[in-house]
């Protein structure tokens, strides 16, 4: 492929990612503004490097400021006043901090009215320990951490663990998964293995025989390792069929795993799984995408009848959203596949399936109706 040409995906490459954080905080900045709750939003992008790319276009300290100035102004021709939102912006070298100060002044992306901005340039580990000690101390506050690190090496999932322990964070991290797996596959070296070690002993760690195995595998190991407590995705950014990369989202709150989920869907609107440089249009690579949840669904039903709580929960630990789920109820339903009875077994309307956040976060609305497979 040409200098250019490579040149050129990367730049898509690192485009997208923070296109999906982007869609991700305007859903989040607009839950957490309207929960009637939250006083204060901290926001931490712990490697924001210059905030401009080669080419013009904005990276993630614009992007995040952007959405915070699209919230607040839509909050005043609402006449509606939300949380202040601080934006801490964090990266090892004070040259990228200095471009990001003096890109953000030229763009006007920044009023105090919005709330704090600080920038830093302290090492990841020592942002890392302050953010851990600083969470649990929170009161009517939610923070979200971005972490977009120019290698994996100081990245550990234990500190993963510690930022979302508090219940007060949710966390984007980007892994250079490509490199990675290349080097899992030419002779592991010790800073992949300690990373790996951390997840999951690494005698049971499997070979790969694509960056896809690759990554579904470091995807349930960190599900494995945080618990069921937690909620884990991915976003792929594919270059060709051997060059993916990997966002990874942590949460502890399943509404906010929601908006992600619906984040990614908007980008990837035929698998809600992530983005290829050629477009989200199948591919010769579509079968290692491809995710058959009308069978997932069909054998979770199987087992046991399943309440609309359970249901929900499980679409979306699937990587779906609630509507994917209706639509396959809905067609089993109309097909005599699927029974769907009320509490104490009373009758229900067609398509009350009562699957959203609305009902999940109550525990009888949870067990409104239960699904079983005839």
């Amino acid at each position: 492929m040409p200098k250019q040409d490579v040149k050129r995906n990367l730049l898509e490459h690192s485009a997208v990612k923070v296109r999906l954080l982007g869609i991700y905080l305007k859903r989040y900045l607009n839950i957490i503004s309207n929960d009637g709750y939250t006083e204060k939003i901290w926001i931490h992008d712990l490697f924001c490097g210059e905030g401009i790319y080669e080419n013009g276009g904005e990276g993630s300290p614009l992007v995040i400021l952007r959405e915070v100035k699209d919230l607040h102004f839509t909050g005043v021709a609402r006449d509606k006043k939300g949380p202040l939102i601080d934006c801490h912006f964090n990266d090892l070298e004070g040259e990228k901090v200095k471009k990001v100060e003096a890109s953000i002044k030229v763009k006007s992306l920044y009023y105090p009215r919005f709330g704090g901005l600080r920038f830093t340039t302290n090492d990841y580990k020592q942002e890392v320990k302050e953010l851990i000690d600083t969470l649990p101390k929170l009161k009517k506050q939610k923070a979200f951490i971005f972490i977009d690190p120019y290698d994996y090496k100081s990245i550990k999932a234990n500190d993963i663990k510690d930022l979302l322990a508090s219940g007060k964070a949710e966390v984007l991290l980007f892994l250079p998964t490509q490199f990675m797996y290349r080097f899992h596959a030419n002779g592991t070296p010790e800073a992949l293995k300690d990373f790996i070690e951390e997840l999951t002993e690494y005698k049971n760690w499997r070979e790969n025989d694509s960056p896809w195995s690759f990554i579904d595998q470091l995807k349930e190991a960190f599900r494995a390792f945080l618990g069921s407590r937690f909620f884990v995705d991915t976003f792929t950014i594919q270059k060709d069929s051997n060059t993916v990369f990997c966002l990874f989202f942590f949460s502890s709150h399943i509404k906010g795993f929601e908006k992600m989920l619906e984040a990614k869907w908007e980008i990837d609107t035929e698998q809600g799984k992530g983005w290829h440089f050629s477009g989200n249009n199948p591919t010769l690579f579509f079968d290692q995408k491809t995710n058959g949840f009308q069978d997932m669904l069909k054998a979770f039903l199987t087992t046991k009848a399943r309440t609309n709580g359970e249901v929900y929960e499980f679409t979306l630990r699937s990587g779906f959203l609630p509507k994917h789920a209706n639509e396959i109820l809905h067609n089993w339903q109309q097909t005599g596949l699927l029974k769907v009875n009320g509490r104490n077994s009373e009758k229900v309307r067609k398509r009350s399936f009562y699957l959203g956040y609305q009902y999940y976060k109550d525990d009888n609305d949870k067990q409104k109706v239960s699904f079983k497979l005839n």
